[in-house]
């Protein structure tokens, strides 16, 4: 007797999406990949703002005897959990880079540039873990617990790389706006870097330090908070005129699209921001900051890419966008 076809054929599609994927089957373990990179930093949020950020005291083991939490006398059980929760998560996102390294790997024709990109995911969560020590032994510096943010948001960029770069082909860059519009989503993507480093010197100067033995920043809370806000009136500035540009120009939809889609997420966080601030800096609003942070980085790296595309190698060129002719005109 035969078992119906459609019965293992969701077993079936996970493991072929990456020993023998197509482009399509690339791109969504890379859009995955973006996914669990954001839910890490959210999960590392989770840990600073309940104070189990030295919940497993030790590293790689969780307590000088044991990989998984155990009673410890001077540690409670609940803080150890929530570490070796975020600990946990390092795997999936691990299992998810490697998936990417795969499906690049066994993708025909192979293309060079998606594996440079793949690759990139396991040596920078190898890294990560590897920093993920150091914050516990320097008892959660707050230069080693920013740093450890800002390399998980640069391993959410090489993911979104190589997602752009699986529906592209791999001819040269060809802009599909005006030249000066995108050097001003150049100048929006250094702002919103710039402004989620002065986020990271803001959370090492506030209240979540994730342990009462951790160590702070020596800088004025209100000073840093200003510099920050005004960072934020900066970022949103430049979207608007990104999107204003786009719309006068009659830019492709798509850019028009992720313009305002940032500009959406930029709004929502601005508004968690202040009320945070103003309601003292609640643990929860903290976490969802910390994911508004990581979307708006996601938002803008979106509105970014989508400025540019690449053509297939030996294929037709593609006609000009109606941006492109007037520009070339």
């Amino acid at each position: 007797m035969k078992l119906p076809i459609d019965l293992p054929r969701p077993l079936v599609r996970l493991p072929q999406s990456f020993w023998a994927p197509t482009a399509g089957s690339l791109r969504g373990w890379a859009l995955a990949s973006v996914v669990v990179n954001a839910g890490i930093t959210v999960s590392g949020a989770a840990v600073r703002v309940t104070g189990s950020g030295l919940g497993c005291p030790t590293w790689p083991r969780c307590t000088p005897d044991s990989f998984v939490p155990v009673p410890h006398p001077e540690v409670s059980m609940v803080n150890m959990l929530v570490e070796f929760g975020n600990r946990l998560v390092t795997f999936l996102v691990l299992a998810v880079g490697l998936a990417c390294v795969v499906a690049a790997m066994r993708l025909a024709p192979r293309r060079r540039s998606l594996l440079v990109l793949a690759w990139l995911q396991p040596a920078g969560i190898v890294a990560q873990a590897l920093w993920g020590g150091l914050v516990v032994n320097t008892m959660l510096n707050p230069f080693t617990v920013g740093m450890h943010y800002l390399i998980s948001i640069a391993l959410t960029a090489a993911c979104w790389a190589l997602y752009q770069r699986a529906g592209e082909g791999d001819g040269p860059v060809r802009r599909v706006v005006h030249r000066d519009i995108r050097r001003l989503g150049h100048v929006l993507l250094a702002a919103v870097f710039a402004l989620l480093v002065a986020g990271v010197v803001v959370t090492g100067t506030g209240p979540h330090s994730g342990d009462e033995l951790a160590s702070r920043f020596d800088l004025d809370i209100e000073t840093v908070a200003r510099l920050h806000a005004d960072l934020a009136y900066l970022v949103v500035g430049l979207t608007l005129a990104l999107a204003f540009a786009l719309h006068v120009t009659d830019a492709p939809r798509h850019a028009r699209r992720a313009a305002l889609a940032l500009l959406g997420i930029e709004l929502a966080q601005g508004v968690i921001g202040y009320v945070q601030y103003f309601l003292g800096v609640p643990a929860l609003l903290v976490g969802l900051h910390v994911l508004g942070s990581t979307l708006v980085w996601i938002g803008a790296l979106r509105a970014v890419t989508a400025l540019r595309t690449r053509d297939h190698l030996g294929g037709p060129a593609a006609s000009p966008s109606p941006t492109e002719a007037v520009v070339t005109a």
